[in-house]
């Protein structure tokens, strides 16, 4: 391990050339994943009423990055290790319209029989000191490769639509800026993302309100729907009070 090590030091093109070709097996790993999630998507705007996924993207971490968290992480300079320890290279994020809905495709992925869930964090229940809030899944994958199977790492992300706003600008912020963030702005920041809370709380409490509506109204429908066809029914009845047996036989 350690010549190996030594070995990618010295030529670090080598390196990146290997890590190219280890990263194809995350690639098919995101290709399933996605091939999943578009099945629900497409299962919930042929079959139900409700789409609980707004959107979706997935990205695949670059040779040079993996190298870098490699190195960030004191960690061994081998495919090996990289395989066992990195467990982020393919990422997928998934955006919902409201909390609720990132419990619902959380719960569904997980009770699929090909996916292990490995960990998960949740960063709504308990967000992090800066205020980010999301839903973190490592999940392992199956990849049927042609003389073998492959069980691959990967990162889902589940949010709403708020909390990716705010994460999406956070990281704008913060990009390529190497200094430390003074106090105030980290302060703005936080507010910020409690305000994203609240925006997506008060969201979800109208939509419920609103569901409720259409319910009462959908009710009082199928009543008047069914008096109506009642009534129907007795004016047809009405016909053959007074006929002959032999008559409402025919």
């Amino acid at each position: 391990m350690e010549e190996l090590t030594q070995q990618y030091r010295i030529n670090p093109k080598e390196m990146r050339n290997d890590l190219k070709r280890f990263s194809l097996i995350y690639k098919f790993a995101l290709d399933e994943m996605n091939t999943k999630i578009n099945i629900l998507k497409e299962e919930f705007i042929h079959i139900h009423d409700y789409n609980p996924i707004e959107h979706c993207n997935s990205r695949l971490k670059s040779p040079e990055s993996i190298i870098k968290k490699v190195i960030r992480k004191n960690l061994s300079i081998s495919i090996e290790s990289i395989r066992e320890n990195i467990k982020d290279i393919a990422g997928i994020r998934i955006i919902c319209p409201f909390i609720t809905d990132v419990y619902k495709i959380s719960q569904m992925i997980e009770k699929q029989r090909d996916i292990e869930l490995v960990e998960r964090k949740d960063y709504i229940k308990q967000p992090k000191p800066n205020g980010y809030q999301s839903l973190h899944l490592i999940i392992k994958i199956p990849v049927f490769m042609s003389d073998r199977v492959e069980m691959v790492f990967v990162e889902l992300q589940i949010r709403t639509i708020a909390m990716d706003f705010w994460a999406s600008l956070e990281h704008k912020i913060y990009y390529k800026y190497e200094k430390e963030i003074p106090e105030r702005i980290k302060k703005d920041l936080k507010d910020a993302a409690i305000s994203a809370a609240e925006l997506d709380m008060k969201m979800e409490r109208i939509n419920n309100e609103v569901a409720d509506l259409k319910v009462k109204e959908n009710t009082g429908e199928d009543f008047l729907i069914f008096n109506e066809t009642n009534n129907f029914q007795s004016f047809l009845n009405g016909f053959f009070v007074d006929a002959p047996r032999e008559v409402k036989k025919k």
